[in-house]
């Protein structure tokens, strides 16, 4: 009974400490179209922690990855995360089948009382393990670098309580220049506006915090190698990413996080000043969007959908991955289905009358079904998202708050 007291408080104690410090771990994920490797590149922590509080041992949606943090006197899983990385779309590619390539991927936990176990783990299309990393940490580790840095400039859009109590959403500048610094704020209160105007992120805006944080850059604007313009940016996004004219993401991954040093963060929205259409969402790291064209609220909201809630796209066409989705295997994204699991979607919405059943989605004209004819999640003239995307966005932000 004695032992079993102390391994209790042991346990407490280490939840306790895991809320007072981040651990940012970085990794290098490797590979090419048949192949994935995960290496370690380095630890640091910082004061705070801005992660949820509710549901640290269990993910909300399974993801193409997961990691997970386990007490390692207790076997106690103290928290858990899941992802979707660039490197594993990368793979869908072309470009994959003939080269190797490494990607950088940063993720935060909260810093163990204790030594710790960390197991990072990607999953391929049919969410079979392609690749894995056991390591350990050690809070007393003096190789884990105490990160200290100047906080960069930021305003809070919205502040509804401590980063203890709600989802804390950093809206970041890339490529606005020290003088732009004025309308990288008004840019971001609209992209918060367009955000929290949608059902259901309306019901919920209580639950959020959002800061503008105004990065500054040498260039104005954002780099277009298929125009051969490279600039010198905040962030280094870039668009043709994998060859495509309109994908703008960022590679820097631990540039982006050594950035928010000091500011408490959960999710990342990055605001390209650029007219030219595009942009990206990946679920659990960002999305980055082009706050000068003409669709940049629409836009916003559907990659934040992606990023915040692993909502999937919902057009379609065939000839940009091979494959991505098979009928043997049912997507993890809560807006799509291959029918091999119907049952866990939104089945009881179609028998109530509530959602429909179409065929074409995930990039796929056949074999992958969405809920509704339109959506946010399928053309920028979708007046809101459809009732199957906004009951996952209901549940995902219950699953954090409560």
């Amino acid at each position: 009974m004695k032992s079993f007291f102390i391994l209790a408080l042991l346990a407490l104690s280490a939840a306790l400490h895991a809320q007072d410090r981040t651990l940012r771990v970085d990794y290098i994920f490797t590979g090419t179209a048949n192949s994935s490797e995960i290496s370690l590149d380095e630890m640091s922590c910082f004061d705070g922690w801005a992660g949820r509080r509710h549901n640290m041992d269990s993910v909300a949606l399974r993801g193409n990855g997961q990691i997970r943090l386990t007490d390692t006197a207790t076997g106690k899983v103290l928290y858990r995360q899941s992802f979707s990385t660039l490197f594993q779309e990368w793979q869908a590619t072309e470009e994959a089948t003939r080269v190797r390539k490494s990607f950088e991927n940063v993720f935060l936990l909260p810093m163990p009382g204790d030594k710790a176990e960390v197991k990072v783990e990607i999953y391929d299309f049919y969410g079979n393990v392609s690749a894995s990393l056991k390591h350990f940490v050690d809070p007393s580790d003096i190789l884990v670098r105490r990160s200290a840095t100047v906080t960069a400039p930021h305003r809070y859009l919205m502040q509804n309580g401590t980063p203890e109590e709600c989802i804390d959403v950093a809206i970041l500048a890339e490529g606005y220049t020290e003088a732009e610094a004025e309308q990288f704020y008004l840019d971001a209160r609209t992209a918060m506006e367009a955000i929290l105007g949608h059902k259901p992120f309306d019901r919920y805006q209580d639950s959020f915090n959002f800061v503008a944080v105004a990065l500054q850059s040498q260039d104005s604007g954002v780099s277009v190698p298929g125009e051969g313009e490279w600039k010198n940016t905040a962030l280094k996004a870039h668009f043709n990413t994998f060859y495509m004219d309109r994908y703008l993401t960022t590679l820097r991954l631990k540039n982006l996080h050594d950035k928010l040093y000091g500011i408490p963060y959960e999710h990342i929205i990055i605001l390209a000043n650029t007219d030219t259409y595009g942009g990206g969402g990946i679920y659990n790291s960002y999305t980055l969007t082009t706050a000068g064209h003409k669709a940049f609220r629409p836009v916003v909201v559907h990659e934040f959908g992606h990023s915040f809630a692993g909502l999937a796209d919902e057009y379609f066409y065939d000839d940009m991955y091979v494959e991505y989705y098979y009928p043997e295997a049912e997507p993890w994204e809560q807006n799509i289905t291959t029918k091999k699991d119907f049952s866990s979607k939104w089945q009881d919405m179609l028998e109530a009358g509530e959602a429909e059943l179409l065929e074409g989605a995930g990039y796929q004209s056949k074999g992958v079904w969405r809920g509704a004819d339109d959506c946010r999640m399928h053309t920028n003239t979708a007046d809101a998202f459809c009732p199957v995307c906004q009951r996952a966005i209901s549940r995902l932000i219950e699953f954090y708050c409560e």
